[in-house]
């Protein structure tokens, strides 16, 4: 008997251990299987994760943010104990004590499942499954996949310190909100820095792992509430915080952010702008989009936060002040439902998810129109308190406009708010204030311009871009005008071709016939004009650019050669190599390029010919903190001594490739400061020595200035982004000119200004500005001027330049001297077409608004 017994026994022992023999050797083949092809884990220890890149200003102060997954990388000794604690007592109370797997904690996951009959089914990943997860696996839920994490789990163990693991994963995981690890979280739901939290804080942190898609802190604040506690009774129960703390902390309402407890920390950084998205368009193609918006760079850039304020404030200024003086209402941004008037929680509401509406634009705050009475306008405003009597736009803000009926016609006047706006609209709106005392005096309504334009200034030496505006408002209109619109030039592109006669033994005084031209085209008779419409025979070359003489210029073009002109364009990177048409029409202008180019060409006019590339960006560090693109590249000699000879300072060698003679820079800059004092640049009114030089294109479809002090360069631009004429009064000189002064004033205060610079291997003689004649040393009087000749060209003062072209009569006008003739009127074809004899003899009608592609004559003044 008990032979059978212990055989029986025996057999089932010997069952058993078969059995677990083969089940081991089973689960060996499974683990084998799924761990041949596992990727590597030795990767972690190389982590670089998404990180957030930021942009400085150059005086450190954080101005913008640009990432894909919004995460703010800590190193794991600064990742205070309190939130650790909180994390593993939230997701791994045995993290410490396992090996990568918790066997406690799957048998207590699958006791739960088995007694709810699967209902109540709950992981059971330790911190460093998760870590496998996030990192190497995928987040589907199979049997694979765990076998997998497991496999990963236990060799992580045994290759990375517990601390390094924790560093991992609070650094990686999503916790809501688009906020990666818990340094970006605190900032995104506290506004804070993780040595600041609280524990009932760091509490809330840790409960957004387990659901962070749904765990939001005010649309399910009792949820995480109650998830809060739970972490926090878990870190009790741990030992990692006392009883009364537990209690008095879970005593705590949750506050948050998002229940407008803290102030956001965006609310912090000003609204994102032309400048820094031009960052980022520039340095995502130099660095790749990946790296730029998860490589955590470190962007030094060069705005002058105050200079860009008020170079937006000047372009806003000018852009609104000619689309009002238009008087055409165009300014409803968006229609409210009537259904969302009824209340003012339904309107408020409504009103701020309008994004179409700008709160880029100072002082302008978005409004719906709730009710018209009686002429006048009563809105609701955002941000703005209601009160008994309401807030009106009296009936008399509304009669500078005229509205646009539905057939596109204009309507009658305004007489009353009513005739421009319904209940619903939504509108900009802004206070009227005293200008002596700030007393509030009325809502006035406001309209985003639909004319548009772009600003930019930049140091002259370094290239340093200091401000940049691409348009009214960048919350409005994205696209930089100031760097991506494509617009004809006009006049300002006549110091290019000036530049190269000057090069090419021309001197300011030698004369220049002023008379008509008429040139055969494949396209027909072309004859180009001067702005106004006369011809003044022989004239200095300084006096053609001072007064933007086009028939002038287009003989020196003839004369140099259109070859030529278009090497010193492209050598000052106006256009692209090789990409500069041979056509004496873009002599004049007629060729499109961008803000950005022309402004960065005059650098090269005020700093003595040396080139110089823009930049708005110094210096760019990668998250380690090394330099990866340096702008300045000028060598410091004498920096490297440790003590220099009394009276000495360190030099600036500029190592810079010279674009340009110095003594021609100087002749040119000598003559736009002319163009500035006697010409189409006369508004300029500043208390340092200016040069500059407008342009106004064929119809007024542009209107440029661009000018510069002896240390920095601005220049503007205006016009609709689909041409057309800005009307019979717009010049450079009367819409650009205003911004031009606005902006300088205030960098002249903080810059400086001196004369410019004259260069060796010049000197001065004095001429008659008239005739260009030579003038003895003691000559005075309105028609004397200093010259600045390049040494032994003084004698080609006088010499006469016709460029080529065949003399013609022209009829004279009576009280008009011969050398002032004014050219014929066109024949009645009608106000945009003249008629003409072309060389075959044939009559020609010509369009007077003729394109470039046929016959344009470019810029005009």
């Amino acid at each position: 008997m008990v032979r059978f017994i212990l055989s029986f026994f025996g057999g089932i022992f010997s069952l058993l251990v078969t059995g677990l023999l083969f089940a081991m050797l089973i689960l060996g083949g499974v683990f084998w299987a799924y761990g041949r092809d596992l990727p590597s884990h030795e990767q972690l220890s190389q982590y670089a994760p998404k990180t957030i890149s930021r942009v400085y200003s150059g005086e450190g102060r954080l101005i913008d943010e640009f990432a894909q997954e919004r995460r703010i990388f800590v190193p794991g000794e600064e990742i205070p104990d309190q939130v650790k604690q909180a994390f593993v007592s939230a997701e791994d109370k045995n993290f410490y004590v396992h090996h990568g797997f918790d066997v406690m904690g799957i048998m207590a996951a699958a006791r739960d499942a088995l007694v709810s009959r699967g209902e109540n089914l709950r992981g059971a990943s330790t911190i460093t499954q998760q870590v496998m997860k996030n990192f190497l696996l995928s987040s589907d839920r199979s049997v694979e996949r765990k076998v997998k994490e497991l496999i990963l789990a236990t060799r992580l163990e045994q290759s990375l310190s517990k601390d390094q693991i924790l560093e991992l994963y609070l650094n990686e995981i999503f916790l809501g909100q688009n906020s990666y690890g818990v340094a970006a979280a605190a900032q995104t739901y506290f506004n804070k820095t993780l040595s600041q939290l609280e524990p009932h804080e760091a509490a809330t942190l840790a409960s957004m792992p387990q659901a962070p898609g749904r765990y939001h802190p005010v649309k399910a604040k009792e949820r995480v509430t109650e998830r809060r506690n739970y972490v926090l009774r878990e870190m009790w129960q741990n030992g990692y915080i006392d009883e009364a703390t537990y209690r008095s902390e879970a005593e705590k309402p949750l506050r948050s952010v998002q229940n407008g407890d803290f102030p956001a920390f965006a609310e912090k950084l000003p609204p994102r702008d032309y400048f820094t998205d031009e960052i980022r368009r520039q340095l995502s193609q130099d660095f790749g989009q990946d790296e730029f918006f998860g490589g955590g760079l470190t962007i030094r850039a060069t705005v002058d936060p105050t200079l860009q304020g008020i170079a937006a404030k000047a372009l806003q200024s000018a852009l609104e002040s000619y689309d009002r003086g238009r008087g055409i209402w165009h300014g409803v941004i968006a229609k409210l439902p009537p259904e969302e008037l009824a209340t003012e929680a339904g309107w408020r509401g409504a009103l701020f998810g309008t994004r179409e509406a700008p709160r880029d634009v100072e002082d302008w705050i978005p409004a719906v129109v709730l009710a018209v009475e009686d002429g006048n306008a009563r809105i609701g405003i955002e941000g703005i308190e209601e009160d008994a009597d309401g807030h009106w736009i009296p009936a008399k803000d509304a009669q500078w406009a005229r509205p646009l009926l539905p057939d596109g016609k204009l309507g009658a006047r305004a007489q009353g708010a009513g005739d421009l706006v319904q209940p619903g609209d939504v509108v900009m709106v802004r206070a009227m204030t005293e200008d002596s005392t700030g007393k509030f005096i009325r809502w006035t309504l406001r309209q985003v311009p639909q004319i548009q334009g772009g600003f930019m200034a930049m140091d002259v030496n370094t290239g340093r871009v200091i401000a940049m505006q691409g348009g009214f408002s960048y919350q409005s209109s994205v696209f930089n005008r100031a760097t991506q619109a494509m617009r004809q030039p006009g006049s300002s592109f006549k110091p290019f071709v000036y530049a190269a006669a000057l090069d090419n033994n021309y001197t300011p005084a030698t004369i220049v016939v002023d008379e008509e031209i008429a040139i055969n085209t494949p396209a027909g008779l072309w004859r180009p004009k001067n702005s106004s419409n006369r011809t003044y025979g022989p004239t200095p070359l300084r006096t053609g650019i001072e007064q933007s003489r086009n028939l002038m210029t287009i003989r020196v073009a003839q004369d140099i050669g259109m070859d030529t002109v278009a090497k010193y364009a492209e050598r000052f990177g106006v256009y692209d190599d090789g990409q500069m048409r041979h056509f004496l029409a873009n002599s004049l202008g007629a060729q499109e390029t961008t803000l950005f180019k022309m402004v960065a060409a005059y650098a090269m006019f005020a700093n003595g010919g040396e080139r110089v590339e823009p930049t708005l960006v110094d210096r760019v560090q990668d998250r380690r903190g090394r330099t990866i693109y340096r702008h300045d590249q000028r060598d410091c000699v004498g920096c490297a001594q440790n003590a220099l000879p009394a009276g000495t300072a360190p030099e600036i060698d500029t190592n810079r490739e010279r674009v340009m003679d110095a003594v021609t820079a100087y002749q040119l800059t000598s003559m736009l400061e002319g163009a500035v004092r006697r010409g189409s640049g006369k508004g300029v009114n500043l208390p340092v020595p200016i040069a500059g030089k407008t342009g106004t294109t064929n119809d007024a479809k542009d209107v440029w200035f661009i000018g510069y002090s002896s240390n920095i360069v601005a220049g503007c631009y205006l016009g609709y982004d689909q041409p057309r004429s800005l009307g019979d009064n717009a010049f450079g000189g009367t819409l650009c000119v205003p911004v031009f002064n606005a902006f300088m004033r205030e960098a002249v205060r903080e810059f400086g200004g001196t004369r410019f610079r004259v260069p060796e291997g010049g000197h001065f003689e004095k001429i008659d500005r008239f005739t260009g004649q030579l003038l003895s040393a003691n000559a005075s009087g309105d028609n004397v001027i200093s010259e600045f000749f390049r040494n032994g060209t003084e004698n080609d003062a006088g010499r006469m330049i016709d460029g080529g072209f065949v003399a013609r009569v022209m009829p004279k006008v009576e009280g008009i001297p011969d050398t002032l003739k004014e050219l014929p009127k066109s024949s009645g074809q009608g106000a945009g077409s003249k008629s003409v004899t072309t060389s075959s003899g044939k009559r020609k009608v010509i369009p007077q608004k003729a394109d470039f592609g046929s016959m344009s004559s470019g810029g005009l003044y």
